[in-house]
């Protein structure tokens, strides 16, 4: 069943207020949800709150199908707020903050080189937002669109947008699926999904921007990480793929073994130039098996240890390189340099330029999945 305008009012009233109806109930991370009750280009916005019996929050928007806080508790106890965000809905828009920030990612999340790609023989030319390329979708990607909720309840929303043929010049009538479920294990469970009535390319995920130290860390340096992966696919100095493998070993990407990101992260090696510092697709070790580790992420001052799951060949991990401190978020933090990172499960950048990597082409008949889980744990040590 689809949900209405009047029954999304309907279920943002029935998050948003507890027993008097004139009581305004924050979330755990201190959203009002009224502050999400709103519309863009004449679609109904919202906030929506998951939670488990951990006390475990997750609050999400339905614009651009984005994370707006992720509460989840430390080695003591405490519930810590570990993403960052906005505090309400206006704020996300384009025209006030054109950023990711928790956004479910379409068309193509990453770059595709010139905005150029060759469909059936047809050479298509996509918008270029990014050194001459086409990233994440585009200007107006699907980041800026309000999906629809479809279902709702304490533990799962799915979200569906309808993305019309020469959407970003994108070919195909394609709709889309993002499944958000929060388990009793604490793990943030994301399936998309997609179909087409014209063969294009799809490549979905999450961008998040993590700090498990919580907001009030400056930089995300101090936390340890480990990546399941023996090659990064190298950049120019654009941020563009060449189509190579680079082995990791002997160099500042090496994180199959846990270490600190600031280790190595501003090395004397052409790689960390060219990205600012991390804003590379490692070339996951995992084979595409959702059940293996593709990502560790720790924080020794909180003990929140984030283990993340895909069934993508690869992830790009961005160390928020390119944020300056203009955005100020939930609660008044100002978002500086390195502050977050990003782990985004993906095809690999270019990858429809790129014949000898796994496809992203998508065919009418055939059905786009993808499946990322972000698990929440403690190491109490």
């Amino acid at each position: 069943m689809r949900f209405t305008k009047t029954i999304a009012a309907a279920l943002v009233a029935t998050l948003a207020l507890s027993g008097c109806s004139e009581k305004t109930v924050l979330t755990k991370s201190g959203l009002n949800p009224a502050d999400f009750s709103s519309e863009y280009q004449g679609a109904p916005t919202a906030l929506y709150t998951l939670t488990n019996k951990n006390g475990m929050e997750v609050c999400i928007t339905n614009f651009g199908g984005r994370i707006v806080s992720v509460t989840v508790p430390d080695r003591d106890g405490k519930f810590i707020d570990v993403v960052h965000g906005f505090p309400t809905v206006a704020d996300y828009f384009p025209e006030n903050h054109a950023s990711d920030f928790g956004a479910a990612i379409g068309r193509y999340a990453n770059r595709i080189n010139q905005g150029i790609i060759t469909l059936n023989g047809e050479e298509i030319q996509l918008p270029k937002n990014n050194f001459g390329h086409c990233l994440h979708g585009g200007p107006q990607g699907w980041q800026y669109k309000v999906y629809t909720a479809v279902e709702a309840d304490d533990s799962h929303l799915k979200l569906e947008l309808v993305s019309p043929d020469g959407d970003m010049n994108f070919p195909g009538n394609v709709t889309a699926y993002v499944t958000y479920t929060l388990t009793e294990e604490n793990a943030i469970d994301i399936r998309y999904e997609a179909t087409t009535d014209k063969t294009t390319v799809i490549n979905m995920t999450n961008h998040s921007y993590f700090n498990l130290s919580g907001d009030d860390s400056p930089q995300i340096t101090d936390e340890l990480l480990y990546i399941n992966s023996s090659n990064i696919t190298p950049i120019d100095n654009t941020c563009m793929t060449s189509g190579e493998f680079m082995p990791v070993e002997g160099t500042a990407f090496d994180f199959r073994q846990p270490k600190l990101i600031g280790q190595d992260i501003d090395a004397d090696e052409e790689q960390i130039r060219n990205g600012n510092g991390y804003d590379h697709n490692w070339v996951l070790d995992t084979n595409c098996d959702d059940t293996v580790p593709a990502v560790i992420l720790e924080s020794p001052a909180t003990g929140i240890v984030l283990t993340v799951y895909t069934n993508e060949p690869g992830i790009q991990v961005y160390t928020g390189n390119f944020l300056d401190g203009s955005a100020v978020g939930k609660n008044g933090v100002t978002y500086n340099f390195r502050s977050a990172i990003c782990l985004e499960s993906q095809k690999y950048p270019d990858t429809p330029n790129k014949p000898q990597w796994p496809s992203a082409v998508l065919n009418p008949g055939e059905q786009y999945y993808s499946h990322q889980v972000f698990a929440f744990s403690t190491n109490n040590n």
